[in-house]
């Protein structure tokens, strides 16, 4: 759930003993306490607890990450940042309260107003800046200051008249997008809840039976402890929800077993790293960026969260295809078994897994809130836990809730925090010139979009976490994806000349030279083009009147699930891949030829997409998902064997080529024809490969040297 992957090493955070640990988890568990209740039982007002949210995780984000690491310990230090963590958490309650003078003044700023509110601005900087290094903090110092004054200097479009700073501090905190706003709204409900959550499946040995359960599955096939990693990484982010964290907790079990059965230690590395992306994509919880999604599209989350399952799925399938196609590879053997059954691991610790998330899917598809199903998921584990060998006393849900809230802390001060840059955007007007310029530059072209969109995604993860570079991509970009793809049904409509009349005189009026071309029959290159080009004065309401209400949303949802799959890439991709080096670290293996390997095992996070883009793979209409479904099974799996020169035996340059063809031909959209003739042709060439037709000798097994 938490951006771990972009946390401080362990080594750099402060550590509490002795009375100061227990205060500390008293404070903690209270306060997870708190929001539980609220949760249920409001007592203050949205407004309030989001600032009451921000406070308490600032004060102790002040403690945990000290103004600067020092070897030894530093009583000065430790009160300097306690004074700085009490004086933010003090600033943004007062704010609370400040509300309505303010608005009784005529919304103008008291001295000790400004006061508060430049305490709470730079504390949220400085905190930020502590937690994810300069670049969040840069961000907000020029989304602020182009607001208020340099904005007026920029010349052409994203030139901006500017705001007194009056209006700019108030807009800051009491904007519906600023610091206490939307986003800052999310985090101190949904997001925190299923944290806590999380915190309680693991403090009950849910972490524990996760990997007992993939190892009784499929420890004993061939590629088996591959396997284990891709199905305990996958179970593991739906707790967890963070790359490294995934990757820390799983990998040190997982990559001695992958190394142990002869895969490379490069290879083992990059497994578990890519296993351990696939956590923010994996239902039901997908980490907070589902939260967020729920809220900028205002589609339900647990809409979302269902129409996500068969995606995920296909991303962890395409990760095993390539462990049993690399252990093929190899000539590998399955391991022997360990003697953990099945029934002996669901009796050890699977109800304690089993039924919260049962209860919680159950919950959700009831039409119960999120935040009502992670409360009563929560009661669930501590029940449950009773029937395993960890039952949880008081003790363990005091340690649970200090959890909870000690992995809130990046987190709740990261998405107040960029609150401040996305009430810029919004404010300013620059997401729907971003996402103009995405138009334009594209040319109308959805999957010159997609690239752009990715090459932007991987730049801001370099210096994001995965939360905040989905937040700002979204709010840049997500409306021109929308409007791209729901434009598909435009196009359909003139090609196959079913543009109704008043759609047909909007076009004429706006584009007089298309004249002679709209009486016309129109191919299918024709009208991308004319549609391509409009101006946004004339494709916003030919949309509105065009595109049926629920193609729009599943335009929107598909617009959003991209950005948010392509916002996990940088934790795989070279230069800055830090689950790939956190998994190095564990395999021993060189940092960036394992980054390359995660890489391209995670190929899943590229294919996807464009099938979200091109496919009614989001529709909610289980028929067309299931088709979509089938026929890119077959295709990464052809894609992944000409990846690795390999099937049931490894086969030479020629196969590879056709494999790839045929994997591509799988996935392509909208013709039925071509797609079973790549399924026919990757079917055809598993079969003679496993006849033995052009096979080669598997090459040495690197991972048996060491």
């Amino acid at each position: 759930m938490t951006d771990a992957s972009q946390q401080p090493e362990e080594t750099s955070a402060r550590m509490a003993r002795g009375k100061a640990a227990t205060a500390l988890m008293a404070f903690s568990a209270l306060f997870a306490f708190a929001h539980l209740y609220n949760a249920l039982f409001p007592v203050v007002s949205e407004f309030q607890r989001n600032a009451f949210h921000f406070a308490g995780f600032a004060f102790l984000a002040a403690f945990y990450y000290p103004f600067f690491s020092t070897k030894g310990k530093s009583r000065t230090l430790l009160m300097l940042d306690l004074t700085f963590g009490t004086l933010v958490a003090i600033s943004a309650i007062y704010l609370t309260f400040a509300e309505n003078a303010i608005y009784a003044r005529g919304v103008k700023l008291s001295p000790l107003d400004w006061v508060a509110t430049g305490i709470a601005i730079l504390g949220a900087i400085e905190l930020t800046r502590r937690l994810t290094g300069w670049v969040i903090p840069a961000l907000i110092i020029l989304s602020l200051s182009y607001v208020g004054f340099w904005g007026q200097y920029v010349g052409g479009i994203f030139s901006f008249p500017g705001l007194s700073w009056e209006s700019v501090a108030f807009r800051s905190i009491y904007g519906d997008d600023a610091m206490f706003g939307t986003i800052a709204r999310i985090s101190s409900t949904y997001v925190f809840l299923f944290i806590i959550f999380g915190a309680f499946l693991l403090r009950s040995g849910a972490g524990d039976f996760i990997i007992d359960l993939a190892r009784a599955v499929a420890g004993k096939l061939v590629g088996g402890p591959g396997l284990v990693a891709v199905i305990a990484s996958g179970l593991t982010g739906t707790i967890s929800g963070s790359a490294v964290a995934n990757t820390a907790s799983t990998g040190v079990i997982t990559i001695p077993l992958m190394k142990k059965a002869g895969f490379p230690s490069k290879f083992a590395a990059g497994v578990e790293a890519a296993s351990s992306t696939g956590g923010q994509i994996m239902p039901p919880i997908m980490g907070a960026g589902a939260f967020v999604m729920a809220s900028f599209t205002q589609i339900p989350y647990e809409t979302i969260v269902a129409v996500a399952a068969l995606p995920a799925l296909l991303y962890f399938l395409s990760v095993a295809f390539f462990v049993r196609i690399e252990a093929k590879r190899l000539s590998l053997q399955p391991m022997a078994a360990n003697g953990q059954t099945l029934g002996q691991a669901f009796r050890k610790g699977g109800a304690s897994f089993v039924l919260p998330i049962g209860l919680l899917i159950g919950l959700l598809v009831a039409g119960f809130t999120p935040t009502y199903a992670a409360v009563i998921g929560i009661v669930a584990v501590i029940a449950s836990s009773w029937l395993t060998q960890n039952p949880m006393g008081p003790r363990a849900v005091v340690e649970a809730l200090a959890l909870g809230t000690k992995n809130m802390v990046l987190t709740a001060v990261l998405l107040s925090a960029v609150g401040l840059v996305v009430n810029v955007i919004t404010t300013a007007g620059i997401g729907n010139t971003f996402s103009l310029m995405i138009a334009s530059w594209s040319g109308g072209n959805i999957l010159i979009a997609l690239v752009l969109v990715a090459l932007a995604s991987l730049i801001l993860g370099m210096g994001l976490p995965v939360t905040a570079s989905y937040i700002v991509l979204a709010t840049l970009s997500a409306p021109a994806l929308a409007g791209m793809i729901a434009d598909r049904f435009v196009i359909e409509a003139l090609v196959d000349g079913s543009l109704t009349d008043s759609a047909r005189a909007i076009l004429m009026l706006g584009v007089p030279e298309a004249m002679e071309l709209l009486l016309g029959p129109m191919s299918a290159a024709q009208a991308s083009d004319l549609i391509g080009n409009l101006p946004l004065e004339i494709a916003a309401p030919l949309r509105d009147l065009m595109v049926p209400p629920e193609i729009t949303l599943a335009a929107l949802l598909s617009a959003h699930m991209i950005i948010f799959w392509l916002s996990q890439d940088s934790n795989v991709t070279p230069p800055v891949a830090l689950a790939s080096f956190t998994a190095a670290a564990i395999a021993k293996a060189p940092a960036m030829a394992t980054a390359v390997t995660s890489w391209k095992l995670a190929k899943g996070l590229y294919i996807v997409p464009v099938l979200f883009a091109y496919t009614p793979l989001l529709s909610g209409d289980w028929g067309a998902m299931l088709s979509v479904f089938g026929f890119a099974v077959v295709g990464i799996y052809g894609i992944a064997a000409a990846f690795q020169g390999c099937m049931e035996r490894p086969f030479g340059w020629t196969l590879r080529m056709l494999a790839f063809s045929g994997g591509a031909a799988c996935l392509w959209p909208s013709d039925i024809r071509i797609q079973i003739a790549g399924v026919i042709t990757v079917v055809a060439l598993l079969v003679l490969n496993v006849l033995n037709y052009g096979t080669q000798q598997p090459q040495k097994p690197e991972g048996l040297q060491g």
